[in-house]
């Protein structure tokens, strides 16, 4: 008797691995960087070189997020560099990885270590925002913040499975709801092709709030 092959298997099967896949290539492009796309440890060390503060450089670097995250044009060109398990849309996948980079170059320049795998699944729950990830804890689905994760003393893999799902699924869930805001704005002149631009910007500007709050200064 022969086994069912594996191209077979449904997404939904598949979507601990899937989603596993996604995250970590939007976190290895975030953190490490590609090409002449600096990665987020780069990002931190020159903002900090630049503004000469801690803080002046968390300043800079989520201002200088929103404006990429406003950039369509960049963020479908950085998209396109990505390799994912499944097909995403450029610009979306793009958009993860700005706010990936920004949220790990926040928590690098505050003292934690973002090559450490506990702190890499709290960078990816940081994606969710505050008060997604408040609903999560409260309703008992998630154990803790993301401060909280990456200050674990052990990584747990099933924690980073059940993350790595949820921020998927939230990947997809934004994907729908921007694609039905654009396409009632495009119906209201002058307002519709910014509209995309000014949601992209607006998250990114509250994961960064999320972020700078979240991952608290651990260096003297």
């Amino acid at each position: 008797m022969t086994s069912t092959p594996e191209p077979s298997r449904t997404l939904v099967q598949r979507a601990p691995e899937v989603a596993g896949g996604v995250l970590r290539s939007i976190l290895e492009f975030a953190i490490d960087g590609r090409g002449n796309i600096p990665g987020a440890k780069s990002a931190a060390a020159r903002s900090l070189q630049s503004r000469g503060e801690h803080e002046a450089a968390v300043d800079w670097l989520v201002k200088q997020h929103v404006g990429l995250a406003g950039a369509q044009g960049f963020l479908t060109n950085l998209g396109g560099l990505l390799t994912l398990p499944v097909a995403l849309p450029a610009n979306l996948a793009g958009l993860a990885v700005v706010q990936m980079r920004m949220i790990a170059a926040i928590a690098h320049l505050r003292g934690y270590d973002v090559d450490s795998r506990r702190v890499r699944v709290a960078l990816t729950l940081a994606m969710l925002g505050e008060d997604e990830v408040r609903k999560q804890v409260s309703s008992g689905k998630l154990p803790s913040t993301p401060m909280m994760i990456a200050t674990a003393p052990v990584f747990d893999p099933v924690l980073d499975r059940s993350i790595s799902e949820r921020v998927f699924g939230d990947l997809g869930a934004k994907m729908a709801g921007k694609h039905a805001v654009v396409q009632v704005a495009k119906r209201i002149p002058l307002i519709g092709g910014g509209v995309g631009a000014a949601a992209d910007g607006y998250l990114t500007y509250a994961l960064g709030q999320y972020a700078r709050r979240e991952f608290v200064r651990r260096r003297g």
